[in-house]
């Protein structure tokens, strides 16, 4: 039997008003080597649970604490390096007028109107966050 390694993600759909923010990484190495628009996400540190691993994302990355969260679903895949992915997709929504504090990792962020979402090639993982912005917003 041959050992496989196990990622755990965790990303967050931000929704204030109608719009949802998309973020664009520094590092494309830590994300997969992906470049694009992404919703903000990072691998749970071990033993992290994962309502605590989305609180760091939001507060490290965003400087965004006290949203209102909630686990929508979770889904598991064979990512591009072979690795077994588990990935637990939270939503948070904020008051409108709040204000965005970028980590150094984040290169751009911006607030998309539901209805003009980033052209799936402009997304990275093939659009992915498209798809998980699209179950959200059936929830």
């Amino acid at each position: 039997m041959t050992a496989h390694s196990c990622k755990l993600i965790s990303d967050v759909t931000v929704i204030s008003n109608e719009k949802v923010l998309l973020v664009r990484y520094k590092d494309g190495n830590k994300y997969d080597h992906q470049s694009g628009w992404f919703l903000p996400d990072d691998l749970l540190k071990y033993m992290e649970d994962p309502d605590d691993s989305v609180k760091r994302i939001l507060t490290e990355q965003l400087g965004i604490s006290g949203s209102k969260l909630s686990l929508l679903f979770a889904e598991s895949f064979t990512g591009n390096d072979q690795s077994w992915h588990i990935v637990f997709h939270y939503k948070a929504s904020a008051d409108i007028g709040f204000k965005i504090n970028p980590s150094a990792d984040i290169i751009e962020y911006k607030w998309f109107d539901i209805s003009e979402l980033p052209d799936k090639k402009e997304v990275a993982h093939n659009g992915w966050a498209l798809y998980t912005i699209g179950e959200t917003f059936k929830q």
